[in-house]
């Protein structure tokens, strides 16, 4: 399956990325939680190099919680400060201003005894298109100041916003990369929604990360679309493929995707399946675990 997208806008953001980031004294790096290495930009990596960090775990509400917590631990051992976050909810905010001012103590002292007792801390947000980076900026400066969307590329423009007495934010719009390496990362990033739909196969979209789910959250599925263990002895099939499309039928069954005839409607099933995981109603799930990387 060839993933990939990016338009003529994230080029121009990215260059504007580089040259931004020589104002800034602290980069907040926004990840889903539900992927975070998926959801890290290689190209920001590069970007970011020696300037102060710290990752934010977005989406917390979607992730297993445990699974959340062992990769604060991941970052803290390579010595980077994590914070999970629900920026919907307004969860980990007040930690990510006070991380920001701990990490920021000792250059700030030394600029006072310089005379620079007014000196603004300066903080930029990266993140791929959908990880809720306008929904963050709006609970650090506790209101709506920036248009949030629940698609990927709605934040179009740069933006300072000032989120307290001394502290200033730069919003970027979000950025992938040019090209797919691994095509797990584009498939995360598919069922996530950090690629617009519009570009994507949805049903084999769909397809991929059902597979994903009857292996590792097969209760979930049951639970959501109100599937019995008998029906789910009947799908069984030597073949992983066809118990996975007689998966995706059923479901279809369930929800009423059926056209004249008795058909599925496999596109709007497969519809169906992105939104209930989007949405997290097929329960908290963490497609990328720390002992599996």
């Amino acid at each position: 399956m060839n993933i990939n997208w990016y338009p003529g806008h994230m080029l121009k953001t990215k260059k504007q990325i580089i040259e931004d980031i020589k104002l800034i004294d602290i980069v907040i790096e926004l990840l889903d939680a539900r992927i975070p290495i998926s959801s890290r930009n290689p190209d920001m990596q590069r970007i970011i190099q020696n300037k102060k960090r710290i990752v934010v775990l977005n989406k917390s509400d979607l992730a297993e919680d445990f699974e959340t917590k062992k990769w604060v631990e991941f970052y803290k051992k390579n010595n980077i400060p994590a914070i999970i976050a629900d920026a919907n909810l307004g969860k980990g905010i007040k930690e990510i201003l006070k991380k920001v001012e701990n990490i920021m103590q000792e250059d700030m002292e030394k600029a006072a005894a310089k005379g620079r007792i007014k000196r603004n801390i300066r903080i930029m947000i990266l993140g791929i298109p959908n990880v809720g980076k306008s929904s963050l900026i709006n609970r650090l400066c506790n209101k709506k100041t920036t248009v949030v969307g629940n698609r990927p590329g709605v934040t179009k423009q740069k933006q300072w916003v000032r989120i307290a007495n001394n502290i200033e934010l730069l919003d970027t719009p979000g950025v992938l990369w040019p090209k797919f390496e691994d095509e797990t990362v584009a498939l995360n990033l598919s069922y996530t929604g950090s690629i617009k739909d519009e570009v994507l196969q949805t049903i084999e979209i769909a397809f991929s990360l059902l597979t994903f789910l009857y292996k590792n959250y097969k209760k979930n599925l049951m639970e959501r679309y109100k599937i019995s263990e008998d029906e789910i002895v009947n799908i069984n099939s030597e073949d992983e493929n066809d118990e996975v499309y007689n998966l995706l039928k059923l479901i279809g069954k369930k929800r009423g995707a059926v056209v004249s005839g008795g058909e599925v409607d496999e596109e709007k099933t497969a519809s169906i399946i992105l939104t209930d995981f989007r949405s997290g109603k097929l329960g908290k799930i963490t497609l990328e675990k720390v002992n599996e990387k």
